[in-house]
């Protein structure tokens, strides 16, 4: 679980930025998944991914909500793969391509 610390910090910040840290997350999950000794830093990661998204939904508008949902189900659902030891093959790649859609969603790409 994340602490209210960290949901506070992260609700500051205005939207582009928190939407560029989740793609900094995807990013780095993807950089980080193929290496077997970052089996922790993997699983933080996507557990912090679902809170980014869910906190980040509110304030945006609904296409990038519904961009948002789709980050926080697939990242679900790696995280029940990576946890069972079967972690989803496109993961890394997908990861990559989640984080370029939502820079440019936040208009830094």
């Amino acid at each position: 679980m994340i602490s209210a610390v960290i949901r506070q910090r992260y609700l500051r910040d205005p939207l582009p930025t928190r939407l560029g840290g989740l793609a900094a997350d995807l990013a780095r999950l993807s950089s980080c998944a193929g290496n077997p000794r970052n089996q922790q830093a993997v699983r933080s990661l996507l557990e912090e991914g679902k809170y980014f998204a869910e906190w980040s939904a509110p304030d945006a508008p609904p296409e990038v909500q519904a961009e948002l949902a789709e980050i926080q189900v697939t990242l679900a659902l790696w995280e029940r793969r990576w946890l069972a030891g079967n972690p989803a093959p496109t993961m890394q790649a997908e990861a990559r391509e989640w984080s370029d859609r939502l820079l440019k969603l936040a208009g830094f790409s």
